[in-house]
This record gives C-alpha cells, structure tokens and sequence, in this order.
C-alpha cells in the first residue's frame, strides 16, 4: 500500500530532505494509530444510524406529538381565547379610563398652564439679560482690564517650568529608550530571528506533515474500515445466512410440502367430510324432530281441515277460452 500521497502536478515543490524523512515514519504510525480509531468510528456510526432510523426518530416524532399536545395546543388555545380578548376589553377600558382623560387633562388643563409658566421665564429671562448686558458685562470688562497683566506673568512662569519639565522627560525617555532596546529589545530580537523562528520552521514542517497525515491514514483506514465490513458481513452470509437459506429451501420447504400434501390435505378433507356427515345428521334429526312435532299435533289436536276447492270462474284445460270459441260472453248463444 502505498503511503506516500503525491501532490498534484501543478503543486509539485522542491523540498527537503527533512521532510522526505520525517514523511515516512510519521505516516506510518498514524496510520497503525489511526485504523482502530476508524473502524470504532464506522461501527459507532452504523449503530447510530441505525439507531437513529429505528427508535431516535420515532421517539423524536412521538415526543414531538406529545410536546404539541401538552404545550404547544394549550398555550395556543390560552392565548387566542384567552389572552386575546382579554387584552382587547382591557385595551378598551384603559383607552376610555385613562387615555381620554389623560388627552383631555393635557388640552385643557396642562396646556394653558404651560403657556403661562413659558410666558412668565420669557418675562424672567428678559429681566436676566437686562441685568447681565447692562451691569455684569462692564463689570467683568473692568476686572479683566486690572488683571491681564498679572495673568500674563503668571502664564509666562508657567511655560517656562513646562519647557523644563518636558526637557528632563525627553532627556529621561531617551536614555531609558536606549537602556530597553540594547538590554530587552536586541536580545529577543536576536532569539526570535535565530532560534525561534528556524524552530518554528521545523515544527511547523512536523506539524503540517502530521497533519496530512492524519488525512491520509483517515482515508486509507476507511477503506480498510470498508473492506473490513465487508468481510465481516459476507463472513456473517456465509456462515449463518446461507445455512439458514439452505435450511429453508433445501429441508423446511420440501418436509412443509410433505406435511402439506401427507397430513394437513387429508387432515382437511376428513374435516370437510366429517362436517358433511354432521351436517346432514343434523339436517336428518331436524326433519325427524319435525315430523314427530306434527304427529304430536295430529294425535292432540287432530287432523287440520282439508282446504276447499275454489271454483275457479275461468275454463280450465280444453275448455280455455280462444278468440275463434263462441264461448266468450258476445257470441254465447
């Protein structure tokens, strides 16, 4: 079996004989890890479906059917029937007992109210900018005119211990900026750029190398997975399918066809004439049951009167009568 994947043309790369050695022996045992962990996935997943098909689906369903009837149709029911009209008459009567009343307090009430207080600040705030354009407004014109120059000396002092205070940082910045970058910066840089990333490189080359892998020997552990069951399953034919289909059309068949034919076909004509005889018994003991009833009703209550000839107006036999007769009424002489 072939355990090396070879890329496509058109991604063939130059590599290294670093991974050409790392490859092999990697696939290798992945694929003797990955096998059993396959076949437990393949044979889980057939028990799953299975299960899934035969019991989780029709309890799903069942349960489904159960959670609409015991929660979904009551709380429906509750709340078309219920909650609906309910919310709608409170709807009602809290547009007629509060929204009105509230609409009719705010025109009539509220508003003329607030267009009185507004008039009242408009007065207010005339009063207020009357008092701040014509006394405060000169007032603070004059403080500021006797304290100008003091802020001016006060804002020069203050610049000036700005200027060294932003000098002794910069200088203090520098010198910790050099001490960090020649004790921290180029010594890590020298790691990352000479050791970390060379082992980066290697580890990322083993990890993407496990990483095919892993694919790979998935791949193949299915087939084997596949060729597995397979085998399994004509093995389970063969040795219990089979015989038992051999069993059934070889021996069960031709002795059911015997007992057919020997004992259950004659069996079942015995019945049937057996039930004809009991039939016509029966049928011989009712006629017997009959005719003693009817002696029993001669000897008590005699004979039944014989039923009286009807003269019958019409000719019987030859004297029938025909159209070329003068029997009929309009020829009879």
């Amino acid at each position: 079996m072939d355990l090396e994947k070879s890329p496509p043309p058109q991604q063939q790369n130059p590599e290294g004989c670093l991974v050409v050695a790392i490859r092999i022996p990697v696939r290798i045992v992945v694929l003797v890890l990955v096998v059993p962990v396959r076949m437990v996935w393949d044979g889980l997943v057939v028990a799953g479906r299975f299960l899934n098909d035969t019991v989780f689906r029709p309890l799903g369903r069942a349960l489904l059917w159960v959670g609409r009837a015991v929660f979904v149709w009551p709380f429906v029911g509750l709340w078309r029937y219920v909650v609906v009209p309910l919310g709608k008459g409170l709807a009602w009567l809290g547009n007629v007992f509060v929204v009105v009343p509230c609409v009719w307090l705010y025109r009539y009430v509220l508003t003329p109210v607030g267009h009185a207080i507004a008039w009242v600040a408009r007065g207010i705030g005339a009063g207020l900018e009357w008092i701040y354009v014509r006394l405060l407004t000169p007032l603070g014109h004059g403080i500021m005119w006797v304290l100008t120059p003091i802020g001016q000396a006060i804002a020069w002092c203050v610049n000036g211990l700005v200027w060294v205070v932003r000098i002794t940082v910069t200088g203090i910045g520098t010198a910790l900026y050099w001490t960090a970058r020649i004790l921290i910066v180029l010594p890590a840089l020298g790691l990352w750029r000479y050791i970390l990333v060379p082992v980066g490189q290697v580890l990322a080359v083993i990890g993407r190398e496990i990483g095919e892998a892993l694919g790979h020997a998935w791949r193949v552990a299915g087939r084997i997975s596949r060729a597995v069951g397979r085998f399994l399953g004509t093995l389970l034919r063969w040795i219990f399918v089979e015989p038992v289909r051999w069993v059934y059309r070889s021996v069960l068949t031709p002795v059911g066809h015997a007992v057919r034919d020997v004992v259950l076909r004659p069996a079942a004509e015995a019945a049937r004439a057996v039930g004809r005889v009991a039939r016509q018994a029966l049928e011989s003991a009712r006629e017997s049951v009959r005719r003693a009833r009817a002696d029993v009703r001669q000897m008590l209550f005699g004979r039944p009167p014989e039923p009286e000839e009807v003269v019958r107006r019409e000719p019987a036999g030859a004297e029938t009568r025909t159209l070329g007769s003068s029997t009929t009424a309009l020829t009879k002489d």
